[in-house]
């Protein structure tokens, strides 16, 4: 091993052991690295000049047009949530199916799946189940491990289901990655790899995840009904309320109004009508019109602001039967009365659009979920500037060639290598973040494995697998938000013992996609022409 290799072996450690001991992930990685460029210059073995390069890789990280969809989509989830969208979206699903022996469990589960389609943000997730459903399940008798597990285990879906600010950090990732190993393969026109693509790749195996997650839950139900309490509901204490005709209606309401919206946001992903960033941006008007609706004090107001958003959605037939363009004038009456309609619902859709943000500013949530999202926005970007920082050293120490050389001498051959990644992904997931994991392991490890592995499919597995660091003690951070909202009652180690079966369950979903890499590359390829490697 050269003394350069050497370096970047000690610069990792050294970033590790900053990151173990709490300081923030951006500085970290941009500082140890800038250090032992410096200190790699004073021993001959890093050439300073490589940091010129720096200007130009921020510049690229900041005008990327896929990255655009990182703040609509961190708007519509803080939206929702600081709304209460999302806990009446809980209440709702609670109310169907609550008389079942374990349906609470199944509910919030439901819920979870529900919101991460609709979200994405795991924090907002787990914070607003633990709230909502913790203490009800706590009424209802379930066993307290298995309340805290359920409650862990459906706020993280958001990191698989999308959209899912994951999958779109992951994606530009594993686009630069696949086109960088295509050109050491020495093609050097590779078809790009979207984040279109991922999202549908990733649908399957988070639906499937769901799935052994219910599983569980009933098989739990059945052959351990003490864990999960008694059969009737509790009373209104928790604003979950007895089934009935009425409450039924109001619960069909609830689910409707975010159903509208995961259709519009993941159906025109799927149907290749609108890329990410623009779903996003769909994703994030129709989270102001649901807020709107939800803050409104008149009845007359709120169906107006709904019907406001059912106009823009309207807008999108209208606009591909009759051509409704500006500044052209009309061919015969059909697209003239096309033009008139489109006026209209443009002018009704942007009423609504004042009324829902003008109540939402008056209420003190637009303005909150505005310092929110920019908050979470300079913190992704912070650290995205200083992982480019990290491996730009990293590589000018010869360290993405020692990572490469222990990879092709993984026992197995490109599948070892993949087991091996997975591994260390896996292992980090106890003490890191997903963000420090996702910058600093894929850029390295990942133009290796694209030589011979599926882009898609290696995206879904590293954000499945990363998923599990939300669960793993003693860091994950979905127990550190289950922890700041749960009773006092509940104890730590409840909350640690309940994720556990959950990772397991994770972990089959993971070695179930490593064997069957179709169910992540089926639906791209049907739905988008994507073309497995």
């Amino acid at each position: 091993m050269s003394l350069g290799e050497v370096m970047a072996l000690l610069m990792a450690g050294a970033a590790l052991l900053a990151l173990g001991i709490g300081f923030p992930v951006a500085f970290t990685l941009s500082g140890v690295a800038l250090c032992f460029a410096v200190l790699g210059s004073l021993f001959g073995v890093f050439d300073l000049g490589l940091l010129g390069a720096l200007p130009s890789r921020i510049f690229g990280i900041v005008t990327n047009q896929a990255l655009i969809a990182v703040p609509l989509f961190v708007f519509m989830g803080v939206m929702l949530e600081r709304s209460k969208v999302a806990e009446d979206l809980l209440e709702a699903m609670a109310t169907l199916v609550a008389s079942l022996r374990g349906g609470l469990a199944l509910s919030v589960l439901a819920v979870g799946a529900l919101l991460a389609a609709s979200t994405g943000i795991v924090g907002a997730t787990v914070a607003t189940m633990g709230l909502i459903s913790l203490p009800a399940m706590m009424k209802r008798g379930y066993e307290p491990g298995l309340a805290a597990g359920t409650v862990l285990a459906a706020g993280t879906l958001g990191q698989i289901i999308p959209p899912s600010i994951v999958l779109v950090l992951l994606g530009d990732q594993i686009a630069t990655a696949y086109a960088e190993a295509q050109r050491s393969l020495g093609n050097l026109a590779p078809e790009p790899v979207s984040v279109g693509e991922l999202f549908a790749g990733a649908l399957v195996p988070g639906l499937l995840l769901v799935a052994m997650y219910a599983v569980y839950l009933l098989f739990v139900g059945h052959f351990m009904p003490s864990k999960v309490g008694k059969g009737p509901t509790v009373p209104n204490t928790v604003g979950i309320c007895e089934p009935g005709n009425a409450a039924v209606g109001g619960a069909v309401r609830a689910i409707a109004m975010p159903g509208i919206l995961i259709i519009a946001v993941l159906g025109s992903i799927l149907a290749g009508v609108a890329t990410p960033t623009e779903a996003a941006s769909i994703g994030a008007v129709g989270a102001i019109f649901l807020a709107g609706a939800k803050l409104s004090r008149s009845g007359w107001v709120r169906r107006g602001v709904f019907g406001a958003g059912l106009a823009l959605i309207a807008l999108v037939p209208l606009t591909a039967l009759v051509d409704t363009r500006l500044g052209r004038s009309p061919t015969d009456f059909l697209e003239t009365a096309g033009s008139v309609l489109a006026l209209m619902l443009t002018a009704f859709g942007i009423w609504g659009l004042g009324a829902s943000l003008f109540r939402a500013n008056v209420d003190g949530v637009l303005g909150a979920v505005c310092r929110r999202t920019m908050e979470i926005t300079a913190m992704i970007f912070a650290i995205l500037i200083g992982a480019g920082i990290f491996t730009l050293v990293f590589r000018g120490f010869g360290g993405d060639r020692w990572i490469q050389d222990i990879l092709v001498a993984v026992p197995g051959g490109g599948a070892g290598a993949v087991l091996a990644v997975m591994v260390l992904i896996f292992v980090l997931g106890f003490f890191l973040d997903f963000v420090e994991i996702l910058f600093v392991v894929v850029p390295l490890a990942a133009p290796v494995l694209l030589t011979h592995a599926d882009p898609v499919w290696l995206g879904v597995m590293i954000a499945l697998n990363l998923q599990t660091s939300f669960l793993t003690p003693p860091f994950g951070f979905a127990l550190f938000y289950l922890r700041g909202v749960a009773p006092p009652s509940l104890k730590t180690a409840d909350i640690y013992r309940g994720a556990m079966p959950f990772v397991i369950i994770q972990l089959l979903a993971l070695s179930l996609l490593a064997v069957c890499p179709g169910l992540a590359t089926w639906l791209p390829q049907v739905l988008l022409g994507y073309m497995p490697n």
